[in-house]
């Protein structure tokens, strides 16, 4: 006899697997964004209290992009590593751990 209200586990982990690359996508975004905008916000505050000159605008660009850039290339070592690619090979994890001694 079935149970009502029960759904089927493999279309749960279906949809928690989209939800959680949504949250990573979203999240990526915004990591990429951040940097930019608060470099750019503190050299506005620089230069609305007169204590620099507008030139101080193309520095903290440059090094928004910069943590961007550093930004996108951790996240992409990040997806490299839980795909398992190492050397064109794919490695096959067996269980759920957070420490790995071996």
């Amino acid at each position: 006899m079935a149970e009502v209200g029960l759904t089927d586990n493999g279309k749960i982990n279906e949809r928690l697997r989209i939800f959680g690359n949504l949250a990573l996508i979203g999240q990526f975004g915004l990591s990429l964004m951040m940097p930019v905008i608060l470099c750019v916000l503190g050299c506005y505050l620089l230069v609305s209290h007169n204590i620099t000159g507008a030139w101080v605008f193309i520095p903290g660009f440059i090094l928004g992009l910069g943590a961007s850039f550093m930004t996108a290339y951790k996240f992409y070592l990040y997806v490299s590593k839980t795909e398992g690619k190492q050397g064109g090979k794919k490695i096959r994890r067996k269980g759920v751990y957070f420490n790995r001694h071996i």
